[in-house]
């Protein structure tokens, strides 16, 4: 299948004229509209990009030996400025990303990375358990991790930065301030602000002082353009496909592409509570699933509620009727619509029937109006300009 390429490659950014060029060459060939806000990010974004031309803090070589092998630093080099990056943030749709791929592209920088913060954390989470696991003597293996990541790139550049994970919030604190100490830039874009960022949940008075130290390392730039720009692009298309065809399936696939800015998908892995749930297909904060892969097999409210959280758009291919002969496929999807509905996700379905006729008779059916009537819901325009809540 075929996804139309990013705004990033239809007109590249040069990393000889920086992000303020590559802006306007974008307005001017009509591939997006002038915004004062996003052009007030550009221009912080190609100040960030005139400070870091030739950066590269090279890390000193590790002392010879068993010695330099067991502890397994290497003091980075801290001659020279160490900028601080760039936290932008703002609702869904108002170009975050389009903003930071102009700049990924146009930064000269030897070493860089563009990643998903999930996955970036995923990896580093497997890095950690096989530090331990190959050196079980070592003490911390923090040091050594933050020693691999700014070996790789001394600019990571995160897209969609939300912490919502104990485990993700238990390391972050220092495997940044082990990054920061080795001159690492970081720009990020988020739907939160950092005072906001793992609000709320069970051991946010330790997860504080990461908070201070991102607020001291990056700039927070608010993007507060009135207009979402994801959702113009999904504008006019249908949120349930009815029936579950093929022709449901090209035009869910047309859904998915326009959703996520034709960034190409891959799998995740969501952690909740020690166990692992794999989304089978996601990008730009966009999920596609199966139905049977999200209510036929035994997930429950925990699961749900952590897509919910992660994803602001979420797509289901051949949503079936409902009875009481699939009375716990029809269960679990009340419970993953209860879940997606209080945080406000955008659904796209494909289905054999629409909402008010997916579950008409039976043990259930009369349980099932109140899912009807918010599936009803999620499709109107009032429901789909509501700001997703992580």
């Amino acid at each position: 299948m075929q996804y139309p390429p990013r705004m990033s490659s239809i007109l590249p950014s040069s990393p000889a004229t920086g992000v303020i060029p590559a802006y306007r060459a974008l307005i001017a060939a009509g591939v997006i509209e002038s915004d004062p806000a996003q052009a007030h990010a550009a221009e912080h974004l190609h100040h960030l990009w005139a400070k870091l031309r030739g950066y590269n803090p090279m890390p000193k070589a590790p002392p010879n030996g068993w010695l330099g092998k067991l502890l397994h630093r290497k003091p980075v080099d801290e001659s020279g400025e160490h900028p601080n990056g760039l936290y932008i943030v703002g609702e869904v749709g108002r170009g975050k990303s389009m903003l930071m791929d102009l700049f990924f592209e146009a930064a000269d920088v030897p070493r860089k990375k563009r990643i998903h913060f999930h996955e970036f954390m995923q990896d580093a989470h497997r890095r950690f358990h096989a530090i331990k696991r190959d050196n079980p003597d070592i003490a911390d293996p923090i040091p050594p991790l933050a020693d691999m990541i700014a070996e790789e790139a001394a600019l990571l550049c995160f897209d969609e930065f939300q912490v919502h994970d104990i485990v993700d919030a238990m390391i972050l604190g220092r495997l940044f301030e082990a990054l920061f100490e080795r001159l690492v830039v970081v720009v990020a874009t988020s739907n939160t602000v950092p005072d906001d960022l793992y609000k709320g949940k069970p051991g946010r008075d330790a997860f504080q002082p990461f908070i201070n130290l991102i607020k001291k390392h990056l700039d927070v730039l608010v993007l507060e353009s009135a207009k979402d720009y994801r959702r113009d692009r999904v504008h006019g298309l249908n949120a349930w496909y009815v029936p579950a065809n093929g022709a449901a399936d090209d035009a869910m696939d047309h859904v998915f592409a326009r959703a996520t800015e034709g960034e190409v998908p891959r799998q995740d892995v969501l952690h909740i509570s020690g166990r692992k749930l794999t989304v089978p297909l996601s990008a730009a904060g966009t999920a596609r699933f199966d139905f049977l892969a999200l209510c036929g097999v035994a997930l429950g409210a925990g699961d749900y509620l952590a897509l919910a959280t992660h994803y602001h758009t979420l797509l289901i291919d051949g949503i079936p009727r409902l009875s009481p002969d699939n009375f716990d496929e029809a269960r679990r999807f009340v419970t993953l619509i209860d879940a997606l509905y209080e945080h406000r996700v955008k659904l796209y379905a494909s289905a054999a029937a629409y909402p008010d006729d997916l579950y008409r008779s039976g043990d259930g059916a009369k349980i099932f109006e109140r899912t009807a009537s918010r599936l009803e819901e999620m499709q109107s325009d009032t429901y789909l300009a509501l700001t997703h809540l992580t």
